[in-house]
């Protein structure tokens, strides 16, 4: 019993990462590559120093682009499972370094209360389960085991910050805002240590450096004096939305346009910033600690503001990870050394358990609408694999063509290069007619478009002749398939006929022709491709319709 109340902590710790590494496990079971990850696939699958050293976006991805090569030369491409199996264990590994950090500052149960939330921060759903974002992920954690490093404050400690801080920085641009903790740490014992360990500091900068030289400056940018002017003001909603999700308290929407404002969040920081007051008055000074956090949080906020663009509020779930990270570091060093009592503690426990109940929703809500992408994903690939002897090496998925604008980039001549090399990972044929809409629609406009269906109509009908048959209007069946090849429509005189197709799909059309005027002669070709299901031709008239072979 006594060991049992001495190691609770810990104890519950193991139960809060075991809970958050299931239920992500079970979230993501269906999910496949998504979005800015087919970049990677696609255009970066051979192993050259410009694939692993261009910018993707304003980001450095040396170390997520080496990670998808492995993946895809080891494991090939028909299933998404080891990147999502890494994302969920370097979420957790993060999750244990913050707690050894906030122990030694705060104790066992305020690092427990912040690790719970950090674990299941809501808002923060899409870096969790989507493992394109173990960029900023990554950067995190070896941003965080640098800084446990340099709580050794030693040379040792220097080599191994060092390591972390280029690792970290290899991940993504979000190693920059660990760069300047560093920096902070390193002035901050120069009367002690002296300058000699620059170097710690000096060569990840360097390295990075040396990369914004060679590639780096050619990355996007959206600098201007407009977002540095407004810097302030976008920083402080960024402090203000990340108190609101930590404390389950976000209405951010999973697919709708990031708000800018949530409602909870400025009540909270004003609050904070009250309480800091408080403190200070009755325990003037901050901790040594205090300064690289703060520099980190300053320098994540003040960058991201520098580069706004609509759709990079400061309320972006892509943001919330990092910004959740920077916001419970800046919270240990200022409880630091702050005892509580045991009811304090326990309202504290109760707060926690609300927060992350109220969060766990924005974890499902999360995973359906990426299981909805994932449907779509699978059925847009199979429509590409399935025109494969036709489609132009220059056919894009767009998002009119796709009914999404997650294939990012997603050409059918490099994909199908791909695919034939790492294997694919869209529903066969047979999967596709069992697969959910709205998939299978899809799949028959990207099939459609992909060969390309074609019409061409002329007027005056011609004769019925040996091989036709009423295919619709009056006492027409209601659908008639067809095989490849040229089907010839007879329209009777009358109104404007609607001439649409489907193959896969069920209950709708979803390949729509421009129709026939009455009194006309219609010639369909289908090429034939990869699929034996057969097209079914549905037309809505008023008039007789004949469908000849």
């Amino acid at each position: 019993m006594t060991w049992t109340r001495r190691n609770a902590p810990l104890v519950l710790l193991g139960a809060a990462l075991l809970t958050s590494g299931v239920m992500l496990l079970v979230l993501t079971r269906d999910l496949t590559f998504f979005q800015d990850t087919w970049d990677f696939l696609i255009n970066r699958r051979d192993l050259t120093v410009d694939n692993l050293l261009r910018p993707h976006n304003e980001h450095i991805v040396l170390i997520p682009v080496s990670i998808e090569l492995f993946f895809l030369h080891v494991f090939g491409m028909s299933s998404a499972l080891p990147e999502y199996l890494l994302l969920i264990a370097m979420t957790l590994v993060a999750a244990v370094l913050f707690f050894v950090y906030a122990r030694r500052r705060v104790g066992p149960w305020l690092a427990l209360m912040g690790t719970a939330l950090l674990l299941f921060i809501g808002p923060a759903w899409s870096d969790l389960l989507w493992p394109f974002e173990l960029a900023f992920v990554g950067s995190v954690l070896f941003g965080l085991a640098m800084l446990l490093a340099l709580d050794r404050d030693d040379a040792r400690g220097d080599v191994l910050a060092c390591v972390f801080l280029a690792i970290s920085a290899g991940f993504s641009s979000l190693g920059i805002a660990f760069m300047a903790a560093a920096a902070v740490n390193l002035f901050q014992r120069q009367g002690e240590r002296g300058l000699r360990r620059a170097w710690f500091v000096a060569v990840p900068v360097l390295l990075f450096g040396l990369w914004y030289l060679g590639w780096g400056h050619d990355a996007e940018s959206h600098l201007s004096l407009r977002n540095v002017l407004d810097s302030p003001r976008y920083v402080m909603e960024g402090l203000a939305v990340s108190l609101e999700s930590l404390l389950g308290l976000s209405k951010a929407s999973i697919e709708g346009p990031p708000e800018t404002v949530l409602g909870w969040g400025e009540p909270l920081l004003v609050l904070a910033l009250v309480l800091l007051v408080i403190q200070q008055i009755r325990r003037p000074g901050f901790s040594p600690g205090f300064w690289p956090v703060l520099a980190a949080t300053a320098t994540n906020w003040f960058l991201t503001a520098f580069n706004y663009i609509p759709g990079r509020e400061p309320s972006t779930g892509r943001y919330m990870y990092a910004a959740a990270v920077f916001t419970l570091l800046l919270a240990v060093e200022l409880l630091r050394d702050v005892r509580f009592s045991r009811k304090t503690l326990m309202i504290m426990g109760v707060v926690t358990i609300a927060a992350v109940a109220s969060n766990i929703h924005f974890f499902k809500d999360g995973s359906d609408w990426l299981k909805n992408q994932s449907v779509l994903t699978k059925a847009d690939l199979a429509g590409i694999e399935i025109a494969r002897k036709h489609v132009a090496p220059e056919f894009e998925l767009s998002p009119a063509i796709a009914g999404t604008p997650s294939l990012i980039d997603v050409f059918a001549g490099r994909y199908l290069e791909a695919e034939d090399e790492f294997g694919s990972p869209a529903y066969t044929p047979q999967e596709l007619t069992e697969a959910p809409e709205p998939g299978p629609r899809q799949a028959d406009v990207v099939i459609s478009q992909a060969l390309p269906l074609k019409t061409s109509t002329s007027a005056g009908a011609e004769r019925p002749g040996q091989g036709c048959a009423l295919g619709g209007g009056l006492g027409g069946p209601e659908d008639t398939t067809l095989e490849p090849g040229v089907t010839k429509i007879l329209t009777e005189p009358g109104p404007q006929v609607s001439i649409n197709l489907a193959r896969f799909a069920e209950g709708s059309y979803p390949v729509q022709t421009a129709g026939a005027a009455g009194d006309s002669t219609t010639l369909l070709t289908i090429p034939g491709d990869g699929s034996t299901v057969p097209w079914r031709l549905h037309v809505e008239a008023q008039q007789p319709v004949y469908v000849c072979r």
